[in-house]
């Protein structure tokens, strides 16, 4: 089998080019012969790649709107399109293309049915989830030198017990929420800390300024909250993971929850939502806690632009309200969070679960074997 791979190449600290990176180790050590390409930058070389290999299958990553870049380009140079797709959502173009497709894969569940919500026939999806590499993201014991020093960076005492939630911006991963939920656990739990941190970008600084107001609104302790704005490579990631007691990730909007199973794999428990992505990976009451939906956002209308495929902007209309985006019930995320936190027994028992869990069904090596073997049986690829 031979292959070619379109995402964020070379690795960068973004998800997705992590995914890809992780996908391409996988098939190399599954005996594939395949070869990575940015999917948009350095088009000259892109191209070259698809002009001078020729290829089974080119596997792309990337949501609905890269279509001309992972579907079209490659269908331009006589190759078999397999995009790898994410959601932001809902989609708004390129239905008749994706359906038409004989294979796409799909970070989970929930992506397919958005997209299928939407109009796209989605009879040759598959799932293929997000791997971790167990020989990075493992257990460490607090008392690690390279955890406890995480510790003392962000001022967790021996004696607290400490929250983390990790985002682009926190806000979309349920900061808020889970803030209304440490306002509603009151004093009768052990002392914590919640560190939330985000990138260093005027985005996640302005959602900062929400977090800001709430928590002056919630009378919470702002010393209890440490917001970091850093940059952090991913072998630096376990540590931190390591350093938390409860891993918070009550996501708005999540296609997988890379972090979140990175977290498990590390044997923290995480306290989610029981919607999208983390549906999958997160078994509730073993391995974890899913909060129900307290409610939705939904909308009618919505802005399309030129970058979705479109001559130019519009208001598209809905025939039936859309669901963009989630928030997670802040009464259970109080007990889930208080729960987690007073017993000690409890927590080590659903993170030893988890790590387990994580182990035996998101090695990055297991899901390379699935992708390929969803190609043999799909594409007939030999």
């Amino acid at each position: 089998m031979k292959l070619l791979l379109l995402y964020e190449y070379p690795q960068n600290m973004g998800s997705v080019s992590m995914q890809g990176a992780l996908l391409h180790r996988g098939l190399l050590e599954n005996g594939v012969e395949c070869f990575p390409c940015h999917y948009e930058d350095r088009a000259k070389e892109r191209d070259w790649f698809l002009k001078t290999h020729t290829a089974d299958a080119v596997i792309g990553l990337g949501w609905w709107v890269d279509t001309p870049r992972i579907v079209n380009g490659p269908k331009q140079f006589g190759h078999t399109p397999v995009p790898w797709l994410l959601a932001d959502g809902w989609v708004a173009n390129y239905h008749e293309t994706l359906s038409s497709l004989p294979l796409v894969f799909t970070t989970s569940q929930w992506v397919i049915d958005t997209y299928k919500r939407d109009g796209v026939d989605t009879k040759n999806f598959e799932v293929l989830h997000v791997g971790f590499d167990a020989n990075l993201f493992r257990p460490l014991p607090k008392t690690h030198p390279g955890v406890a020093e995480v510790r003392r960076m962000f001022g967790v005492r021996d004696d607290e017990k400490m929250i983390l939630t990790v985002g682009g911006d926190v806000t979309s991963k349920g900061a808020q929420e889970v803030l209304r939920g440490l306002k509603r656990m009151g004093t009768n739990v052990p002392r914590w800390k919640y560190v939330c941190k985000a990138t260093d970008s005027d985005c996640a600084r302005e959602h900062h300024q929400e977090e800001l107001q709430l928590i002056a609104e919630l009378g919470l302790n702002p010393d209890q909250i440490i917001y970091a704005e850093d940059e952090f490579s991913h072998n630096f990631m376990p540590y931190l993971l390591n350093a938390a007691d409860v891993y918070a990730a009550p996501s708005r909007l999540e296609g997988f929850g890379m972090i979140q199973l990175e977290a498990m794999a590390c044997g923290v428990p995480v306290v989610s939502i029981d919607a999208m992505g983390p549906k999958d990976t997160i078994v509730h009451g073993k391995t974890g806690f899913l909060a129900k939906v307290a409610s939705t956002v939904d909308l009618t209308e919505e802005l399309v632009t030129e970058e979705m495929g479109f001559a130019e902007p519009f208001q598209m209309q809905f025939e039936k309200p859309k669901t963009l985006a989630y928030r997670a019930d802040d009464a259970e995320l109080a007990d889930y969070l208080s729960r987690l936190l007073s017993n000690d027994a409890l927590r080590k028992e659903m993170g030893e679960q988890a790590l387990r869990h994580a182990r035996a069904n998101f090695q990055y090596n297991y899901l390379a074997k699935r992708c390929i073997r969803i190609l043999q049986e799909r594409l007939g690829i030999g």
